[in-house]
């Protein structure tokens, strides 16, 4: 028979591993959005080597070209720009995957086309016509974000957080603004803002592409 004491500790521990349960799993999902991203980032660099800018619309055709590659590279999803990484020789598709409150589900690894990189197994938002020449600050990856939006999704699962890769292969995760679910980078200003005091400078246009869902 177990004394007062244990029981006691029994009942402490089924009230608490819930809740570190969840706590972990909070973290392991941002966790793993920050190193998947950091693999990313990798990849677009090399990319970028090759092709003197991160995948866009102009570099689809180099692309196709040079791999001969039956991929679908045309739509504007960020699932698309990254497809051409898989055509360029990125052998896998977990990489790609976050936690998304619009349904994602783990990649299948399966490359071929009609199958690499389908719909929810892609978490991350791309922003299209950047290279590695620019200011290394500007953002070009963000989880896990609203589509057709430029808002962020709070939620458990990266609790109230971003997780953002910038063009120096930097990655940080902010705390999402309730108030109006963007990223506060200071001085009042969020991450998307424009203007001479930004990252993106005066006149920058963001082409912002989300996954799809």
């Amino acid at each position: 028979m177990m004394g007062v004491g244990a029981v006691t500790v029994l009942l402490v521990a089924a009230v608490a591993w819930p809740l570190m349960f969840r706590q972990r799993g909070h973290g392991s999902d941002r966790v793993q959005a920050i190193n998947n991203a950091k693999q990313v980032g990798l990849a677009l660099l090399e990319f970028d080597q090759e092709y003197g800018s991160f995948p866009n619309a102009s570099t689809a055709a180099m692309v196709k070209k040079d791999t001969g590659t039956k991929l679908d590279l045309s739509g504007g999803s960020s699932n698309a720009m990254f497809r051409q990484l898989i055509a360029y020789g990125i052998q896998s598709e977990d990489i790609f995957f976050t936690r998304h409150a619009e349904g994602s589900r783990k990649p299948d690894r399966v490359l071929t086309p009609g199958f690499a990189l389908k719909a929810r197994e892609v978490g991350f938002s791309y922003v299209a016509g950047l290279d590695s020449w620019m200011n290394p600050a500007i953002p070009v990856m963000m989880t896990p974000m609203r589509t057709g939006t430029r808002e962020f999704w709070m939620g458990r699962d990266f609790g109230d957080k971003a997780v953002i890769l910038r063009l120096d292969n930097s990655v940080e995760a902010p705390v999402i603004r309730s108030s109006d679910r963007k990223v506060s980078v200071g001085n009042g200003l969020t991450l998307f803002d424009t203007g001479p005091d930004t990252v993106w400078g005066s006149g920058h246009w963001i082409d912002l592409r989300h996954p799809e869902f």
